[in-house]
């Protein structure tokens, strides 16, 4: 080999190895990490490791002592959701009550089906409480060991790889007890646990009030379409007579309306209801063609996700013109997840569709007003009402057509839908808000636990700099 490129070849070799391990690190078996840290099995630890057992229906009870699953488990958090919780009432006399009971600091980590997910026990869960046999129970002396740390740390990318990769072994994965003993992790100084846990607790603590005022604000919206779409609550510029008359209400089939509402079918509201393309629409599909063929998937409420839709060409939608859609038409998803609905947005004039209900956008409606309509109580109710099938709920347009609505003016329905619609806007950048955290979160963890950045200083002291 010439000399030149074999000298260069081995500079080449030198620096990719300088830069793969920069001074003052070491690779270990979870990565890279600095030399004044430690890799270590969990088991070197000496924690106490449990499981729950199987013997648990007969304890099941309404009320009693929390009785943590894997669904209390979150993938994007160490702490609990304690949503669902479910109960067991469990004599004092029971041995797997004392064995399997969780203290404050206990690590708990799902160990089959979905399994590698971490979670830390703290004030928030109600003592006694217990775990089922699919968690695994992980107790270390916490005057050695920061728990929370450790919970953060089994929730990072690299290690997050290692259980995917066990999970892609097969559907019947799982890890046994000395297979958790044996888990890596990789420890700086207590301090240093200490440091870090509280820094990314800090930002887990926003994004749980981020998740919260969202839920608040989903829950007023949700009240509110159901006192507007109804008309027990009229908004200001409709709720009077001319003359200054309060407007009253009353009897129809859907009940007490207000007295200047009617109650309207869908195919009375709208001139025209029709099904998209209902063979597979993959034989249109073409890398050539640029308009997006929508299906079920792509709807959401009040919202289309269309990016990754297959393309048809231009010549194919010239064919299809019964499913092919204008600006403010409505799609409402007929399978899988019937009666989420969606108006096309200009972007997606002239777009195809396959299988979904169409509803035309006509002049005796506000298509946004009708969409909150379908997506509201109201509409999913209807939607229970005709919808068939097991495994894959759906329903026919026949049965659509006849839904009866309360219907208000066409200026009452645009100042509705405004309102919502500026609801919707106010969620949405609260989402996007929550989504950029959880990103901070995600580039915290990758540089705080595995070293790259370090809040505390190689010996123990603080590192203000950073």
């Amino acid at each position: 080999m010439n000399p030149a490129i074999s000298e260069m070849i081995a500079t080449y070799l030198v620096d990719a190895t300088n830069s793969a391990v920069p001074q003052g690190y070491k690779q270990t078996d979870v990565g890279i990490i600095p030399d004044d840290w430690l890799c270590t099995d969990i088991g070197a630890l000496n924690p106490f490791v449990t499981s729950g057992s199987r013997g648990w229906a007969e304890f099941y009870a309404e009320y009693g002592q929390p009785f943590v699953r894997i669904t209390n488990t979150k993938r994007h958090s160490i702490y609990l959701d304690l949503s669902d919780l479910k109960f067991v009432n469990l004599p004092e006399t029971s041995s797997e009550g004392t064995r399997t009971s969780l203290l404050n600091g206990d690590v708990l980590i799902s160990i089959t089906a979905d399994i590698g997910i971490s979670s830390y026990v703290d004030d928030s869960l109600v003592k006694p409480a217990y775990i089922n046999q699919h968690l695994a129970l992980v107790r270390f002396n916490l005057d050695e060991i920061n728990s929370k740390f450790v919970a953060y740390f089994l929730s990072s990318e690299n290690v997050q790889k290692l259980f995917r990769s066990t999970s892609d072994q097969g559907a019947k994965a799982g890890l046994n007890l000395d297979s958790v003993r044996k888990i890596k992790l990789a420890l700086p100084s207590p301090d240093e646990q200490t440091t870090i846990a509280n820094a990314l607790s800090d930002v887990d603590a926003l994004i749980q009030e981020l998740e919260k005022l969202i839920a608040k604000k989903q829950a007023i919206k949700t009240a509110t379409m159901q006192q507007l779409l109804t008309g027990r609550t009229r908004l200001p510029q409709f709720s009077h007579h001319p003359d200054g008359r309060k407007k009253g209400y009353k009897p129809s089939e859907l009940g007490e309306i207000p007295e200047d509402w009617e109650g309207r079918k869908l195919k009375d509201i709208s001139t025209s209801q029709s099904v998209g393309l209902v063979i597979n629409p993959s034989s249109y599909y073409s890398d050539r063609g640029d308009v997006p063929m929508l299906v079920g998937s792509h709807v959401n409420e009040n919202k289309i996700t269309w990016e990754t839709a297959n393309r048809i060409t231009k010549d194919s939608n010239a064919k299809l013109p019964a499913s092919r859609l204008n600006c403010g038409d409505l799609v409402t998803v007929r399978v899988g997840a019937p009666g989420i609905t969606a108006v096309i947005p200009p972007e997606l004039d002239q777009a195809n569709c396959a299988s979904m209900m169409i509803i035309r956008k006509g002049d005796k409606f506000d298509s946004s007003w009708l969409c909150f309509l379908m997506n509201s109580h109201i509409g999913r109710a209807r939607i229970e009402g005709v919808q068939y099938g097991t495994a894959q709920k759906q329903f026919n347009i026949i049965d659509a057509v006849d839904f009866l609505f309360p219907f208000p003016c066409k200026k009452e329905q645009t100042a509705i839908a405004t309102i919502l619609s500026d609801m919707d806007q106010e969620n949405q950048a609260l989402e996007q808000r929550l989504n950029k955290t959880r990103q901070i979160k995600q580039g915290m963890m990758q540089e705080l636990l595995t070293g790259k950045t370090r809040l505390v200083q190689p010996g123990g002291t603080p590192n203000h700099a950073n």
